[in-house]
């Protein structure tokens, strides 16, 4: 606070947006109550300061969802009464702090300022420079005053419910939120594709490793399959598996089953065998569509099709309309078990039919690289599909970064989709990569605005599209398109998508005015019919929109506000729930599969850096018998457990064990009395074998630095010990400039020991010498 005695190099003009005459207490109690609600902190600190800039007093306030306007009244009443005794302004300032001590007025300022629990200032209300934002200024005043007034009517109020929009500011919100009403009609997506077909039956549909289909092979094939999948019983929403990997034949396989009226839920091959088994009867799946080599992996009596097999074609087409089910797509799930969330045909017709944030032409050249079991994919699948574009499939397994720039090129892809750490990583290794885009999509975490500005200034003209959406609201939300970056602050996700309205409402469903945090909640026609056959989850997180005239809204489990230019700001993770290489995670699932381990009872999964903008997983244990458990080799076998279960991104980095979870004053876990795991022992059960020789030391001390895992053996699998794709990139990266010679990720895949690394580096390296 000694700031407020520092005398600026010039003067400086004020702006007053005063309260004068209010009664100090309650005015008070607002100022903490729209504070807590501004900043989303619970520890809030009012420093009340007279003309000469001496702090008078200090209030410290903790407040909860549950804390009412009166008790933040009563706390306001124990301060100075010489202080609260006269009418005072209130003024704010979004920017700078002040440097000059308020001039003669009556009364005494009020100056707000919020800490962290680390004791770093964070925010803070005081003069307004002529310069600033009087708009910003004069809004927080209003919310102010609608606080107090509300507040001061009911002082049983939570400040968690006590409404802060004056009426202008409903409408403005509710406006800024959009129609829901998509710019077409909904369709049925297999018919756009199949109007695509008679319109320009020649033009090449798909192409994947040397392999191209026309529009008129692509209808015929998935024709052909429609009518075996019908002879087997397929109709109307009911569900097929697909186990494919990217390739023609996956998208033959999804067009086919859509044609056959069914809907499709795919399955990655690569998933254990537990997780196959488990999805595949979750769907009741009437049949599996399988490439051939994948068929041992189907659950024994399953019925299957072989994509390969051929078929007359012959077969009475369904009748469709665009309510009927599109495809299943799994989310992790809080109780253990992931939820499918049931897309219809008109969620996707939405997406890809005259988006008003994006301008795709059948000119355009799309890939497919998304997982399918992944929502992005839909938009990656039948945005080119329905438009008359080209679908480039980036060829099966691994993603290879340098594989991944080689194809953008070879293949000239003109629209790409990509996550936000894939996206890092590309643009850090082979930032040309971009340059032959028309449009670049990222979405699923945080952007670099540094790393998207350096893309666009290499890439004039490039389109850039921040993406947001949950699964639940197919694909996308909000986005956010322009042809250059942001100059300051993060990169924004923009207003609703066409199609969809989106509403940010407090916890007594009521809308928020611009800058404050609420609730994110998604409606319009992009919306999931809901979660397959978990009715109950379905009317959790869907619920009757207060706005609308019976139709529902999602509740996206996010914190967003509004931005006066009506775009939103994302917030983070209302709940727990959180993003892995990608991947929207559940803790609570991962939770779960750990404590059906019988020789464990408590369980918290948290989630932290990796180090390479991405996250980790994190899990604390504790054993029933914390003597004979404890040993680092236990934790191997919790881990080693858990891949015949869940994902490979869903198994923790590290299983930490404790004596005891620490708790908080209300009983709860206290997350952050968590110890930090930024090193841990080598967690895996096979024997360990120190490395020998100059290569093989450099690689376990590099995997080490990488993975933050210590010591490293030289049978040790880098993926097992927790590596990615991402960390990959580092790590070739870093090899390059080791040794001078270009290692790909492919290699890393087929060689991901030690011993196995280090043989292909010598290789290498001794072809490298000879050709000196």
């Amino acid at each position: 606070m000694t700031t407020l005695t520092e005398q600026p190099s010039s003067p400086v003009q004020t702006e007053v947006f005063g309260l004068r005459g209010h009664a100090g207490t309650a005015t008070l109690a607002a100022l903490i109550a729209v504070l807590h609600r501004r900043s989303t902190q619970d520890n809030v600190r009012v420093a009340l300061v007279d003309g000469t800039g001496r702090v008078g007093a200090t209030i410290c306030a903790d407040v909860s969802a549950d804390t009412t306007f009166g008790q933040l009244v009563e706390l306001a009443a124990g301060t100075s009464p010489s202080l609260l005794g006269e009418p005072f302004d209130i003024e704010y300032q979004a920017g700078a702090e002040p440097s000059e001590p308020v001039s003669a007025r009556t009364g005494a300022p009020v100056v707000l300022q919020t800490w962290t629990e680390a004791g770093e200032p964070v925010g803070r209300l005081a003069w307004v420079p002529a310069s600033g934002s009087p708009v910003a200024a004069a809004a927080l005043v209003a919310q102010l005053q609608v606080a107090l007034a509300e507040g001061g009517g009911d002082p049983e109020t939570p400040v968690s419910a006590l409404p802060l929009a004056t009426e202008a500011e409903l409408a403005r919100v509710l406006e800024f939120g959009g129609s829901g009403v998509a710019p077409v009609p909904a369709a049925v997506i297999h018919e756009l594709v199949e109007a695509q077909a008679r319109l320009t039956p020649d033009s090449p549909a798909v192409s994947c490793g040397g392999t191209t289909l026309t529009y008129r092979e692509l209808d015929l094939r998935a024709g052909r399959l429609a009518g075996r999948l019908i002879a087997e019983g397929v109709g109307p929403d009911q569900i097929v598996g697909v186990l494919a990997e990217r390739s023609v034949d996956l998208i033959v396989s999804l067009l086919g089953v859509l044609k056959a009226g069914g809907a499709y839920a795919a399955i990655d091959p690569d998933l254990p065998p537990a997780r196959i088994e488990h999805l595949v009867g979750d769907t009741r799946a009437t049949v599996v569509v399988v490439q051939g080599r994948f068929a041992d992996r189907v659950p024994q009596g399953t019925p299957t099709l072989s994509v390969e097999d051929s078929g007359d074609g012959e077969y009475a087409r369904p009748n469709l309309t665009p309510g009927n089910l599109a495809y299943v797509s799994y989310t992790s799930g809080s109780t253990g078990a992931p939820k499918g969330a049931a897309i219809p045909h008109a969620a996707v017709s939405r997406l890809v039919q005259r988006p008003d944030w994006a301008d795709f032409q059948s000119t355009d050249v799309f890939l497919q690289l998304a997982p399918v079991a992944f929502d992005a994919s839909t938009l990656e699948l039948w945005a080119p599909l329905t438009i008359g574009a080209r679908l480039a499939v980036f060829p099966p397994g691994h993603v290879d970064l340098e594989a991944l720039a080689r194809t953008l090129r070879t293949e000239g892809v003109t629209v790409l989709w990509l996550t936000a750490g894939l996206f890092h990583q590309l643009a850090a290794l082979h930032p040309d990569a971009f340059t032959g885009l028309r449009h670049l999509v990222v979405g699923g975490d945080v952007v670099s605005r540094t790393q998207l500005a350096q893309v666009m200034a290499d890439s004039p003209g490039l389109v850039f599209t921040n993406g947001y959406g949950p699964t639940e609201n197919t694909t996308f939300t909000a986005c956010w398109t322009s042809r250059t970056a942001p100059l300051a602050g993060t990169v924004p996700i923009g207003p609703p998508i066409s199609g969809t309205r989106a509403l940010v409402l407090d916890s007594g469903l009521r809308p928020v005015p611009t800058g404050v945090p609420g609730d994110l909640y998604a409606a319009g026609e992009g919306l999931a019919r809901g979660y397959l056959d978990r009715p109950a989850a379905t009317a959790d997180r869907f619920v009757p929109n207060p706005f609308g005239h019976g139709e529902r809204m999602y509740r996206t489990g996010d914190l967003a506000a509004w931005q006066p230019d009506g775009s939103l700001e994302f917030l983070g993770r209302a709940d727990r729930q959180i993003k892995v290489q990608g991947f929207r995670v559940e803790p609570g699932e991962v939770e779960a599969a750990l404590l059906d381990d019988p020789d464990l009872h408590e369980a918290v999964v948290v989630a932290q850096l990796d180090g390479t903008r991405g996250k980790r997983l994190v899990a604390y244990v504790v054993a029933d018998d914390p003597a004979e458990v404890g040993a680092s080799g236990r934790s191997a076998q919790f881990r080693e457990a858990l891949r015949d279960r869940l994902p490979s991104y869903m198994v923790p980095w590290a299983i930490i064990l404790l004596d005891e979870l620490p708790l908080g004053p209300t009983g709860k876990v206290n997350r952050n009395a968590l110890p930090p795991a930024r090193r841990i022992s080598r967690n895996l059960g096979s024997e360990f074998l120190a490395p020998a020789g100059p290569v093989q030391s450099h690689l376990a001390h590099l995997w080490s630095d990488l993975l933050a895992v210590e010591p490293i053996g030289v049978e040790d699998d880098f993926f097992e010990l927790g590596g990615h794709s991402l960390i990959a990139a580092e790590l070739l990266g870093a090899l390059h400039t080791e040794y001078a010679v270009e290692i790909s990720a492919r290699t890393l895949y087929l060689h991901p020991t030690i011993g196995e690394l280090a043989e292909a580096i010598e290789e290498l390296l001794a072809d490298s010498a000879k050709e000196a």
